[in-house]
């Protein structure tokens, strides 16, 4: 079990703490597991996921259709934190934890209508994402933001994600973890010949910047060019990416090729391009809300090069709390 590999947790270790971020995702996996087989007080498994970082269940989190729990808020017990070492920061009091999508047939059908609705960017009017936000907005007013973590997986990281930019807008910058978030793109990142794989994104970054542009010309009142980057740029979530996972790999050359196309002197280009996708400039042109849910200006990425057998072991949660995973890590500011 993950306990065994951490030994004395020390919260400024940037392995410990996304961790104890990754562990309490799948505690909230277990805490729908359980409640789907039954099992629960002291038949539960879910426990001993936050149960060793001296952190207690404040809250779960149900969705309204089905009854499962997507969610929860965990707060550690304090003063005696295993998190807190002689010399180390201190924790925050609450982490609020949101899992990804389980095709059990308790949770198949609600959790796929969700993935549906961040594939067409309309996650806003879902029950989990209002939910959610309430929940965040109530932690952050007792705690203050320093004192509240976001977390998630696969669709609870797109989750995460979504009310994390809702916090940026509001003047709140929390610390974010997102494994495996899903990217909505044409999957680009697998294309295993560089050259090819370089020249499709400059055209595709080409056609964007021109459409963008096109769009800003003929509309201007219905197409905003840098308001949403500029707001959410000093914001730097954490990204957990796997590069054989296609569901989050396109993060890893969606950053990568902004540097590319600086580095060729094609930066305003890139800069135009990197804030918008076709859909979201299809709709903006039609006058609808078109702000692409999946995209954020800047990160600090994290990304698993070690070997992976197959699509569940690359998507999985539990590659991310390993000590011996080999990982390459790089900040991207946007500017």
């Amino acid at each position: 079990m993950y306990t065994s590999q951490l030994g004395q947790v020390n919260g400024k270790n940037p392995h410990h703490r996304r961790s104890i971020a990754a562990a309490l995702v799948q505690g909230v996996y277990v805490l729908e597991h359980d409640r789907q087989q039954g099992r629960y007080e002291h038949n539960a498994l879910a426990p001993p996921w936050w149960d060793f970082f001296d952190l207690h269940l404040n809250q779960v989190l149900i969705d309204d259709t089905d009854l499962s729990i997507f969610g929860a808020i965990f707060e550690f017990k304090y003063p005696n934190s295993n998190l807190n070492p002689p010399g180390a920061p201190r924790p925050p009091h609450y982490i609020i934890a949101f899992r990804g999508t389980l095709t059990k047939p308790e949770t198949r059908a609600q959790d796929l209508r969700l993935d549906l609705r961040f594939v067409f960017n309309r996650p806003q009017n879902s029950s989990r994402f209002q939910l959610a936000i309430q929940v965040v907005q109530k932690m952050v007013s007792i705690a203050g933001a320093s004192n509240v973590w976001l977390a998630g997986h696969s669709l609870g990281s797109a989750i995460s994600l979504l009310v994390g930019r809702y916090m940026v807008k509001m003047g709140y910058h929390l610390e974010t973890y997102l494994f495996n978030p899903p990217f909505i793109s044409i999957p680009t990142e697998q294309i295993k010949n560089n050259t090819l794989k370089h020249g499709v994104r400059i055209t595709i970054s080409i056609i964007k910047a021109g459409l963008a542009a096109a769009i800003k010309r003929h509309g201007p009142n219905k197409f905003e060019e840098n308001e949403p980057f500029d707001v959410l740029s000093s914001w730097i979530p954490c990204l957990f990416l796997n590069p054989t996972d296609p569901i989050c790999s396109e993060y890893i050359g969606y950053f990568d090729h902004r540097v590319k196309m600086e580095n060729i002197g094609a930066s305003e280009i890139e800069r135009l391009a990197t804030q918008n996708s076709f859909r979201s400039m299809v709709l903006g042109a039609l006058g609808r809300d078109s702000e692409p849910s999946h995209l954020i200006p800047s990160a600090y990425l994290t990304i698993n090069l070690g070997p992976i057998q197959d699509f569940r072991q690359a998507h999985g949660v539990e590659q991310w709390w390993s000590p011996n995973f080999l990982s390459q890590s790089k900040l991207h500011q946007f500017k």
